[in-house]
């Protein structure tokens, strides 16, 4: 209904990222929401986008590799990549997402800052 308090997202997640080539960006790092914590070096802005994106259809692909039969784009974009573990609004996540094809990188990109900003 209107004007009631959405209940505080229940957001726990352990980002590793490998092979960035951004300084600082590789590295295992805890993302926590409702209320923000962790280590995560962008953790506000990180919480901001999962709520914004959980907040449209998109969200429900954001943890999710295309499915198969899709048709990728061939773009490598680098040898990155992130493994992403925990809880998002109370649903388990297990992810890794690379920079390998063209729906990969869309996904990273969908995920910065959670992930690190590579474009």
């Amino acid at each position: 209904g209107v004007g009631q308090e959405k209940p505080a997202a229940r957001t726990r997640l352990t980002v590793t990222v490998e092979r960035s080539g951004v300084a600082g960006a590789d590295g295992t790092f805890e993302l926590t929401c409702g209320p923000t914590g962790g280590t995560h070096p962008e953790r506000q802005g990180a919480c901001d986008r999962l709520a914004e994106v959980g907040a449209t259809r998109a969200g429900q692909d954001l943890f999710q590799p295309a499915p198969q039969g899709t048709m990728c784009t061939m773009i490598y974009g680098g040898d990155a990549s992130a493994r992403i573990v925990g809880t998002w609004e109370g649903r388990p996540v297990d992810t890794t997402v690379t920079r390998g094809d063209g729906c990969e990188i869309a996904r990273w990109n969908n995920l910065v800052p959670v992930l690190p900003d590579l474009r």
